[in-house]
Protein backbone atom coordinates (compact mmCIF):
# COMPACT_ATOMS: atom_id res chain seq x y z
CA UNK A 1 0.00 0.00 0.00
CA UNK A 2 0.89 3.32 -0.82
CA UNK A 3 -0.28 6.96 0.35
CA UNK A 4 -0.31 7.95 -3.54
CA UNK A 5 -3.89 9.08 -4.22
CA UNK A 6 -4.54 8.07 -7.81
CA UNK A 7 -8.09 9.28 -9.62
CA UNK A 8 -8.24 7.32 -13.29
CA UNK A 9 -4.73 7.34 -13.93
CA UNK A 10 -4.14 11.05 -12.38
CA UNK A 11 -1.93 11.31 -8.86
CA UNK A 12 -3.51 13.61 -6.36
CA UNK A 13 0.08 15.95 -5.34
CA UNK A 14 0.88 15.41 -1.70
CA UNK A 15 0.71 19.12 -1.10
CA UNK A 16 -3.02 19.35 -1.97
CA UNK A 17 -3.95 16.79 0.64
CA UNK A 18 -4.43 17.54 4.58
CA UNK A 19 -3.90 15.23 6.98
CA UNK A 20 -5.29 15.73 10.84
CA UNK A 21 -4.85 12.90 13.34
CA UNK A 22 -6.72 12.26 16.77
CA UNK A 23 -6.96 9.75 19.16
CA UNK A 24 -8.76 6.30 17.59
CA UNK A 25 -11.89 4.99 19.08
CA UNK A 26 -11.27 1.75 17.82
CA UNK A 27 -8.39 -1.45 19.34
CA UNK A 28 -5.61 -0.67 21.10
CA UNK A 29 -6.23 -1.47 24.55
CA UNK A 30 -3.50 0.39 26.95
CA UNK A 31 -1.90 1.79 23.52
CA UNK A 32 -5.11 3.75 22.95
CA UNK A 33 -5.15 6.44 25.00
CA UNK A 34 -1.44 7.80 24.20
CA UNK A 35 -1.32 8.23 20.98
CA UNK A 36 -3.02 9.83 17.85
CA UNK A 37 -3.78 6.95 15.75
CA UNK A 38 -7.47 8.14 13.78
CA UNK A 39 -6.23 9.68 10.20
CA UNK A 40 -8.39 11.89 9.03
CA UNK A 41 -7.99 13.03 5.35
CA UNK A 42 -9.21 16.30 3.21
CA UNK A 43 -8.88 17.25 -0.38
CA UNK A 44 -10.54 20.45 -1.79
CA UNK A 45 -11.97 19.31 -4.88
CA UNK A 46 -13.23 23.04 -5.59
CA UNK A 47 -9.94 24.05 -5.43
CA UNK A 48 -7.60 21.43 -6.90
CA UNK A 49 -6.27 21.85 -10.28
CA UNK A 50 -5.11 18.05 -10.18
CA UNK A 51 -7.76 16.54 -12.13
CA UNK A 52 -9.01 17.44 -15.80
CA UNK A 53 -12.33 19.54 -15.74
CA UNK A 54 -14.51 17.46 -16.80
CA UNK A 55 -13.71 14.70 -13.90
CA UNK A 56 -13.98 17.38 -11.20
CA UNK A 57 -17.20 19.04 -12.51
CA UNK A 58 -18.51 15.08 -12.36
CA UNK A 59 -16.73 14.90 -8.88
CA UNK A 60 -18.86 17.95 -7.64
CA UNK A 61 -21.88 16.30 -8.80
CA UNK A 62 -21.67 13.61 -7.36
CA UNK A 63 -20.41 14.54 -4.24
CA UNK A 64 -22.27 17.93 -3.25
CA UNK A 65 -24.00 16.07 -0.36
CA UNK A 66 -20.46 15.08 0.88
CA UNK A 67 -18.43 18.49 0.44
CA UNK A 68 -18.16 21.11 3.29
CA UNK A 69 -17.04 23.94 1.40
CA UNK A 70 -15.71 22.19 -1.37
CA UNK A 71 -13.34 19.71 0.70
CA UNK A 72 -14.46 16.21 1.13
CA UNK A 73 -12.97 14.31 3.78
CA UNK A 74 -12.35 10.44 4.53
CA UNK A 75 -11.42 9.04 8.13
CA UNK A 76 -10.12 5.48 9.31
CA UNK A 77 -9.72 4.70 12.70
CA UNK A 78 -9.88 0.35 12.41
CA UNK A 79 -6.17 -0.25 12.85
CA UNK A 80 -3.57 0.54 15.81
CA UNK A 81 -1.33 2.03 13.39
CA UNK A 82 -0.90 5.17 12.23
CA UNK A 83 0.48 4.55 9.31
CA UNK A 84 -2.03 1.68 8.16
CA UNK A 85 -4.99 4.13 9.20
CA UNK A 86 -3.46 7.00 6.66
CA UNK A 87 -2.94 4.08 3.80
CA UNK A 88 -6.48 3.03 4.67
CA UNK A 89 -7.71 7.08 4.29
CA UNK A 90 -5.71 7.34 1.61
CA UNK A 91 -7.23 4.37 -0.47
CA UNK A 92 -10.75 4.90 0.63
CA UNK A 93 -10.34 8.77 -0.66
CA UNK A 94 -9.07 7.42 -3.80
CA UNK A 95 -12.03 4.84 -4.57
CA UNK A 96 -14.78 7.62 -3.39
CA UNK A 97 -13.40 9.93 -6.18
CA UNK A 98 -12.52 6.96 -8.65
CA UNK A 99 -16.57 6.44 -7.92
CA UNK A 100 -17.54 9.56 -8.46
CA UNK A 101 -15.78 10.57 -11.64
CA UNK A 102 -17.54 7.49 -13.30
CA UNK A 103 -19.23 8.29 -16.70
CA UNK A 104 -22.27 8.36 -16.75
CA UNK A 105 -24.64 5.26 -17.42
CA UNK A 106 -25.42 4.59 -20.68
CA UNK A 107 -29.13 5.57 -21.93
CA UNK A 108 -31.54 2.68 -22.16
CA UNK A 109 -32.67 2.29 -25.80
CA UNK A 110 -36.24 0.85 -25.47
CA UNK A 111 -36.78 -2.79 -27.27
Amino acid sequence: MSLDVVVRGTTIPPDELAWRFSRSPGPGGQHVNTSDSQAELSFDLAATDALPPALKQRALTALEGRLAGGVVTVTAHEYRSQLRNREAAAARLAELLTEATAPPPRRRRPT
